[in-house]
Formats: C-alpha cells, structure tokens, sequence
C-alpha cells in the first residue's frame, strides 16, 4: 500500500512531539530523560501500527462509529439510571458496590461494542431514523458525486452531456481508472492506443470546463479488479455511478447503487417513429433493391426510402411506412413525401 508524503510527514511530526513530551513528563518526575523519550517512541510507535491497520478506515466510517458510539453509551447510561442497584440484594450484599461496578462495566462495553458495529453496518438513509436533518441535506443538496468508470470517460459524449446541464454535482474519477487510461495510452495495439488517449482528452475537456468539479480518489488496493473496486468506492463515497457497461451497471444496482447508464439515456432518446411520422433525412447511398436509397437517423437507425434511388446525395422529406425490429436493430421504411 502507498503512503503520500504528507501522512509520512504529519507521523514525523507527531513522533518528534511524542518523544518531547515523553522527556518532559520524565525529567518532570525526577526520570531521566532517555526514559521518557523511548516511552514517548513506543506510543507513537504504536499509533503508527494501528493507523496502518485502519488505511481502510475511511472518515465516514469514522463518523458513523462514533455516533453509533455515542447511541451505545447512552443506552447504556439509561440502563443503569433505571434502579437496579438499588435492590436488596446489592445493598446488602458484602461486594455490593464491586458488583455493581463490574456489571456497570459490562453493560457499557458491550452496548458501546454493538452500537459501533451496528453503525458501520447501516448506511446514511438509515442514520435519518436518529437525525432527520441527514435526510435534509440529503435532499436539499446538488446531487450525490458522479463517479466515473472507464468506459464513461472514454466516450466522446460525455462533455456534451455535461454542457447540456442533465448531470449536475461534483465528478470523481478513481485513480485505477486513470492508470487503465494511462496504460492503454501505451499500448501497442493503434485501436486501444486511440482509445486511451480519446479518455485523457475527454478528461482535460471536462476539468477545463467553468464550474465543473473534478477529484481523483485515491486508493491503496491494487490486486482488486476494477469493476469491483468501482462498485466498493460508490458505496464509500455515497455516488452515483456513470458508465456504459451494461453488466457493471447490473452489479452496482444489485448492490443498491444509482446507476446512471449513457447507454440506457441514448437508447431512451431515440425517437419511436410510427408509420405516417414525417421527417427529413439524407440519402446517402443506394438500398439493396434497384430503387431504394439509404439514410440514417443521429442515433444510427436505419432508413430505407423506396423509389428514391435518383435522390442519393440529397436530404428529402420522407413519410415512415413500415418498421422492421432486426437483429442488428430497427429497420424502417419510408416513402418520398409528395409535394404539397
């Protein structure tokens, strides 16, 4: 796992202040001073080993352990107000006071012990039911973070979607989706060389874009495939999930994740044409009988325009008269529009 500089440099920090202080405890306790400087040494020493433990352990997590801390504590502070030391048996009892002392002890530690674990095992929706001002800014705020696969970033639509407004709240991008990029950006292969460098520029068009918010998030784990480590950070970060990978967007739902899937909003953007729907299309190359031509709709539907074989080269004002559902897609047929 790789450790930033500035966490290197913040445990120096602490070390140096740890082992000043452990001097001055000794020296102020009439010990000498290599005394206190290595019990100063071993406690930080310690911290470190257990802040290593804890990379995982993010500052949501903190938070919800320590309000689910704070619950447990309380629960256990009502418990024993309620009066059962109180009873005749405590009272009277020889080791009535060490008893109660004991059993106190044990209450607490074991309400604190459930009320943290049950916290990291809720989710933020559920911390509403105890402070109903979670699910206010919640509702109140721009929307959850949009975190990024590979696939989004490498699709050239992705800043249009952006510029038109219908995506809206701050853009994470994983650091392994940078180093899948970055690494297709070298490969050998002219077609995966094209679309990692495509991913980079779709990246610089959207960090140069006024008001746009874009964040790498880091992350240590690096033996974890991509799609699982995506699916893991959208669940740490609360965020919405953007791609275009039909089976990843699968995944992330069944973990209870928003999904937002370019390919499902492009499929819902396609125009349901009817027979009788006019349009105007450009004919660009002749159909599979003598006298048809070709067009095709933004969204690459196919249009086939009956006795309009002389007309290819020009844009003409078609009425649909069929629909065809095909393997490869729609397939639509269409007639000349007569002159009024």
């Amino acid at each position: 796992m790789k450790t930033s500089w500035p966490i290197r440099l913040v445990r120096a920090l602490f070390f140096a202040f740890s082992v000043f202080i452990g001097m001055a405890i000794a020296l102020g306790l009439q010990q000498d001073a290599w005394v206190g400087a290595l019990t100063g040494a071993v406690f930080m020493g310690l911290l470190v080993v257990l802040d290593v433990m804890l990379a995982h352990f993010t500052l949501r997590d903190f938070s919800h352990a320590t309000l689910g801390l704070a619950v447990g504590l309380f629960c256990a502070w009502l418990i024993t107000r309620i009066g059962v030391f109180q009873l005749a048996y405590f009272q009277n009892h020889d080791e009535g006071m060490a008893l109660q002392n004991v059993v106190e002890i044990c209450i607490y530690g074991t309400l604190a012990f459930f009320g943290v674990t049950f916290a990291l095992r809720s989710d933020r929706d559920q911390f509403a039911f105890l402070i109903p001002y979670i699910r206010f800014r919640r509702d109140g705020s721009e929307g959850e973070p949009l975190l990024l696969d590979t696939n989004a970033v490498m699709d050239a639509r992705l800043p249009g979607v952006f510029a038109s407004g219908f995506l809206s709240g701050a853009v994470v991008v994983p650091r392994c989706v940078l180093n899948e990029l970055q690494k297709l950006s070298d490969s050998t292969d002219p077609a995966q060389s094209l679309r990692g460098k495509r991913g980079l520029e779709m990246m610089e068009k959207l960090r140069a874009r006024p008001g746009m918010n874009v964040s790498i998030h880091e992350d240590g784990v690096s033996d974890v495939p991509v799609e699982v480590r995506l699916v893991t950070q959208a669940r740490e970060l609360n965020a919405r999930l953007l791609t275009t990978d039909d089976n990843l967007a699968k995944v992330a739902r069944l973990r209870g994740i928003t999904v937002l899937s370019l390919r499902e909003l492009a499929a819902a953007m396609n125009p349901e044409l009817s027979v009788g729907d006019e349009l105007r299309l450009p004919l660009t190359k002749p159909g599979k009988d003598k006298n048809q031509a070709v067009g095709y709709l933004p969204d690459g539907a196919m249009i086939v325009v009956n006795n309009a074989a002389a007309r290819i080269g020009q844009t003409v004002d078609v009425v649909v008269s069929g629909t065809l559902p095909t393997s490869a897609g729609r397939l639509v047929f269409a007639e000349i529009k007569p002159a009024a």
